[in-house]
């Protein structure tokens, strides 16, 4: 299983026009995080003896599907009432690609800025007027339910596409007593897994896992006890390959001459 994205996070409390002010924001209002680069891990997959390749990437999540871009994602939960809502911290979360952060460090440096806070600045101010900002995130919450839904986006180096959707909901959660509640705990996990399989049939590889076909970059999705995971890691690997590709072609190196 792919690890959680980890990059540069850029964060905003955001409210419910956040995208429509993207172009004005204010870059006080944002705190970059350091953290691990991400690390891909891909597993094989093979399908059931007489089973048959499924269209994985016409499957969806509360609505959302792999490929959808952001504005489609906005309209459907920031513009109009549905099950889920953006949680009310967070709910938009903006990244700054590794790469580009280093091309963009370097850059402010070699303009004599040293200090940390003012480094900060110009690189977050570069990485807005160049569009290397993009939404990676978008957090979604059902509270009457606490199911929540995080959509995972590329970069705009591949348009700020739905590479990635995480479904959560507190089936693997027990209620009271482990023995006295054992009966409806495992009732609740039996009518979410006959739910899973009325929407999107039996799994066509191994017990929990929807593949499109037999490599692992191509779309699929697996069930666990309470949640759902609706990937594309090769639309993941391709956003990460040209963000370092742009990075490397657009690095700043002082003008040499020999």
């Amino acid at each position: 299983m792919i690890k959680k994205l980890l990059m540069f996070i850029v964060i905003m409390s955001v409210g419910i026009n956040a995208y429509a002010e993207l172009g004005s924001m204010d870059f006080d209002d944002f705190t970059v995080v350091n953290s691990d680069d991400a690390d891909i891990t891909v597993e094989d997959v093979e399908l059931n003896d007489d089973a048959n390749p499924v269209a994985v990437s016409a499957f969806d999540i509360a609505g959302v599907m792999l490929g959808m871009e952001f504005d489609d994602v906005y309209n459907l939960f920031f513009e109009n009432n549905g099950l889920y809502a953006p949680r009310k911290k967070n709910g938009i979360i903006y990244t700054l690609h590794n790469d580009w952060k280093y091309n963009l460090d370097y850059e402010c440096r070699n303009q004599g800025i040293v200090i940390p806070t003012e480094v900060d600045n110009c690189i977050n101010t570069l990485a807005k007027n160049r569009g290397l900002i993009y939404v990676s995130e978008v957090h979604l919450v059902r509270e009457t339910t606490g199911e929540t839904v995080v959509v995972h986006f590329t970069s705009n180096a591949t348009d700020n596409k739905v590479w990635r959707i995480v479904y959560n909901n507190d089936v693997n959660k027990q209620d009271g007593p482990a023995k006295k509640f054992e009966k409806q705990w495992e009732n609740k996990v039996l009518a979410f897994w006959q739910s899973v399989l009325d929407k999107y049939g039996a799994p066509n590889s191994g017990t929990d896992k929807w593949i499109s076909s037999t490599n692992s970059y191509d779309p699929m999705m697996t069930a666990y006890y309470d949640q759902l995971e609706l990937i594309d890691n090769g639309r993941y690997a391709a956003d990460q390959a040209k963000n370092v590709q742009q990075a490397r072609e657009n690095f700043k190196a002082k003008p040499y001459a020999f």
